[in-house]
């Protein structure tokens, strides 16, 4: 049965497979849950399916502490990432698909800007957004940009590895949580004797691995992170915030000299329904942005990046109604992620009376 759903997964194009007790087998299409025709699942059913693709020491956490996060490939046309989890005593399990190659920049709609940023030779890159916005993807896209081109050596620390990177022109080392080491912040620590040109940080989840990714890039590395947040203003306001008060100003400067750019994305769903096109908000270091985040004036971030628009930044809300005014996006959906809607309404209002 595993194999028939995980087919189906890749035939319907579904980006999320979910099979929980008491319903049938459901598909995320297109950021919709749509049903399988099917009946509903058994308690012995999500439990013969989560033994068939777990590995043995992923089922004993899952035993010990009720949830259980891996990745595997299926046969040749596909790897999922996986979620096995405990819920009212019974079985669930959600599975993501992940894409058989790597997009390019074009594909997901990256500007051809941030290639130079991201060839920097040291600094920190922020990818943010909330759960399923594409922030493994467009990492894997920088990553095989900078191992085609690039004669580097590249460490990711993952949770779990998705995306399987070939030595290219680079030599690329991917460590799983877990497996590989027991945390991003043991990784980080342990990459500094690795002879790293390249560290990319699945998620910046903790004071730990934060203070890591910051000296790390401080020290003459290029490092890739990850943040649930959404706008560049409330990423900088994140990572501040997880350090004590007194040492704030000091990560106030350390991260105006280090940090290169932050992305911060949606996935919205385009107008036919049928697929998703993706939104961002780019902020690239500047001086003047350098000096905000230093005085503590992130809440005038926005003016900076609004003003940088000949340089390639762009805000979330110009992006999502740039997507709206080509018939990419729907109005409703436009206004939903909107981060200011009023202010798209009078824009709107604006170019329209």
């Amino acid at each position: 049965m595993i194999e028939k759903l995980l087919q189906l997964a890749i035939d319907r194009d579904a980006s999320d497979l979910h099979l929980s007790v008491g319903r049938a087998p459901v598909l995320r299409i297109a950021g919709r849950l749509r049903t399988v025709n099917a009946p509903p699942l058994t308690a012995e059913q999500t439990q013969q399916m989560m033994t068939e693709i777990t590995p043995q020491k992923r089922q004993e956490e899952l035993r010990e502490v009720g949830s259980a996060d891996f990745s595997f490939a299926f046969k040749k046309k596909g790897r999922f990432r996986v979620s096995c989890f405990k819920q009212k005593g019974m079985m669930g399990l959600a599975l993501r698909l992940i894409p058989s190659k790597a997009l390019t920049f074009e594909q997901i709609g990256l500007p051809e800007s941030l290639k130079p940023v991201i060839s920097r030779s040291r600094g920190l890159f922020l990818v943010t957004g909330p759960t399923g916005s594409g922030k493994t993807t467009t990492l894997n896209t920088i990553i095989d940009y900078l191992n085609s081109n690039y004669d580097y050596h590249i460490i990711t620390i993952e949770d779990p590895i998705e995306f399987y990177h070939e030595h290219k022109k680079s030599l690329v080392s991917q460590r799983e949580i877990g497996t590989d080491v027991p945390s991003f912040a043991e990784g980080l620590r342990r990459a500094f004797r690795q002879d790293p040109d390249v560290i990319l940080v699945g998620e910046m989840r903790d004071l730990e691995t934060t203070r890591a990714a910051l000296t790390a890039a401080e020290t003459g590395h290029l490092v890739f992170g990850t943040l649930h947040t959404s706008g560049a203003a409330s990423t900088i306001v994140r990572v501040i915030d997880q350090f004590p008060p007194d040492e704030q100003d000091r990560i106030r400067i350390q991260l105006s000299v280090s940090l290169l750019a932050v992305v911060s994305q949606a996935l919205i769903p385009t107008v036919d329904r049928k697929s998703r096109v993706a939104a961002f908000e780019i902020m690239y270091m500047t001086h003047a942005i350098a000096n905000l985040i230093r005085e503590n004036k992130t809440n005038r971030l926005n003016d900076e990046i609004f003003k940088g628009r000949s340089q390639g930044m762009i805000s979330l809300d110009e992006c999502l109604f740039s997507l709206y005014t080509s018939g990419k996006i729907a109005r409703e959906d436009m206004l939903e992620r909107a981060m200011n809607p009023q202010a798209i309404l009078n824009k709107f209002t604006g170019e329209n009376g």
